[in-house]
């Protein structure tokens, strides 16, 4: 048996998590591969002003940044982080197309057994429950298979609908980051929200699902 490589399979990955039924369509989230290339540069070049603003500032130019020519070694880079147990980067799918991506990040095992969450939708598919859907999906993911104790995410106090879709899947509020972030090219305040295995009650799908914002695929 080899210790070692079994060792590096991260609990939970490659699975694929899902499928959960919104407005939209069948939700259903898996792992990123190199043949998204050509729907991911095309949501995120369309959707620049839709995500610009939310997103942490870097010095290379969004176009460029987005290329079709970029995307291996982003997919590249996400796998290997996967590989080594410190990410879950899954595409967010509807319908069985690319609708946005959902990151599973700083993932911890031992005693603290904690990650950060964080996502992105398309702007054309916005307000159909899948933000909502792939958040509670990968929720359940971390507190199942890939046996996490807590996972938090940070939001801007100004985006509302974001807000709305945390608090929606039971988040609830800690603490106020001060200048956290460099987003849109600023120093800015971020909520850090957080929820722990103990808080849920069965899991975050069917909490959903009797809320009446979901149903079984």
């Amino acid at each position: 048996m080899n210790l070692l490589g079994s060792r590096s399979q991260h609990p939970g990955w490659p699975q694929p998590v899902g499928p959960l039924r919104v407005a939209a369509g069948v939700v259903r989230l898996r792992p990123v591969r190199l043949r998204d290339a050509a729907q991911w540069s095309r949501i995120r070049l369309a959707d620049r002003n839709h995500l610009e603003p939310w997103e942490p500032s870097t010095d290379l130019d969004w176009q460029l940044r987005h290329a079709v020519s970029s995307w291996p070694s982003v997919c590249s880079g996400l796998r290997a982080e996967a590989r080594k147990g410190r990410m879950l980067p899954y595409v967010i799918e509807v319908d069985g197309q690319f609708a946005g991506q959902l990151t599973i990040g700083n993932v911890t095992h031992g005693a603290l057994r904690s990650a950060w969450i964080g996502y992105w939708v398309a702007s054309e598919l916005i307000g159909g429950g899948i933000a909502t859907a792939a958040l509670a999906l990968g929720l359940d993911h971390c507190f199942g298979p890939v046996m996490l104790h807590r996972v938090e995410a940070t939001v801007r106090p100004e985006n509302a609908p974001s807000r709305a879709v945390l608090a929606k899947a039971g988040f609830r509020e800690e603490g106020l980051l001060k200048r956290y972030l460099d987003v849109d090219g600023a120093w800015r305040d971020h909520l850090l929200v957080a929820l722990t295995i103990e808080e849920i009650n069965g899991s975050v799908t069917s909490a959903l699902v009797r809320a009446g914002h979901a149903s079984w695929a």
